[in-house]
């Protein structure tokens, strides 16, 4: 598959850039070292993109394998005209679309319980303590994260790229393929759908 490289120059004086920019001129030629300093460096961004993107961490890390293996099987014809991250991210972008429109088509019913068909009765613990800060936190976080996973791919992807990846809006664009006032546009409305959908722990 030949991955489109040609979507952003890469900025001049950016010590990042610059040094993946060396490390993939190696890779180009075969090297494989500078291949594992490149999985080194942005692995983990990587990683937590697809969980964040999928709502699955442990598939991150296959679709993370994916995405460099691709990178190091389109490394020979690579050209330097965009910046390695913008090729990266939008080389798991495919990836990361593909996936979720895999799972929309095979989602399933749940299978039903053995014992359905008997009552279920939930009683409330008495004995219980209060939730603790840290326990509110976390369900907050989940909340967070549920709501993430509701936004349609394209918000989604553009808001976990702002928001935990702190990409620029240039460098969303390009990796999207939008206009920079539409992804303005999307990071806006998925903003507003967020915190429509927090709002109970988000207070007035």
């Amino acid at each position: 598959m030949n991955e489109d490289n040609s979507l952003a120059p890469a900025s001049e004086g950016d010590d990042d850039s610059a040094r993946d920019l060396g490390l993939m001129l190696r890779v180009k030629v075969g090297d494989t070292e500078a291949f594992r300093e490149l999985v080194d460096r942005h692995q983990q961004r990587i990683v937590g993109t697809i969980a964040r993107m999928l709502g699955d961490a442990t598939e991150a890390e296959d679709l993370a394998q994916e995405v460099f293996l691709r990178i190091w099987k389109s490394a020979p014809r690579w050209e330097p005209s965009a910046k390695f991250t913008t090729w990266t991210f939008t080389i798991m972008r495919n990836i990361v679309f593909n996936e979720s429109r895999r799972r929309s088509r095979r989602k399933t019913v749940p299978l039903e319980r053995e014992d359905d068909d008997q009552p279920q009765h939930q009683y409330a613990d008495e004995s219980a303590k209060p939730p603790d800060r840290a326990v509110l936190d976390a369900e907050h976080q989940d909340a967070i994260e549920r709501a993430i996973q509701e936004l349609p791919e394209v918000a989604r992807m553009a808001l976990v790229l702002r928001r935990y990846q702190d990409v620029s809006y240039d460098e969303i664009a390009a990796i999207l393929k939008l206009s920079l006032p539409a992804v303005k546009s999307v990071l806006f409305r998925a903003r507003n759908e967020l915190r429509e959908k927090l709002r109970q722990y988000l207070g007035d």
